[in-house]
């Protein structure tokens, strides 16, 4: 299935976070984590008048904790933002 956002949208694939601590530790699968505030855009909308988009496909990206809305696609989970949802493109 192909997702194609609209607007100023932006859909995004979380990136997991580190299944192990630093101190070599690796955590089971039932251990409670948090919402993931990282991801990789996977799709951009053509973006609002006069507003142009900041972020591109590919950009790996800083997004608030709660602003995405979570979808599944197949087996997939990604999240869909708005543009003043991402905070920073991690370089």
């Amino acid at each position: 299935m192909n997702l194609k956002p609209i607007s100023d949208h932006i859909i995004i694939e979380p990136l997991k976070e580190e299944e192990k601590t630093k101190g070599g530790i690796f955590l089971p699968q039932s251990a409670e984590k948090e919402r993931p505030e990282q991801g990789l855009v996977i799709a951009v909308g053509p973006g609002k008048k006069e507003i142009p988009m900041e972020v591109k496909k590919g950009d790996k990206v800083i997004f608030t904790k709660y602003g995405p809305h979570e979808i599944k696609v197949g087996n997939k989970e990604y999240l869909i933002a708005g543009q003043d949802d991402i905070l920073a493109i991690i370089e």
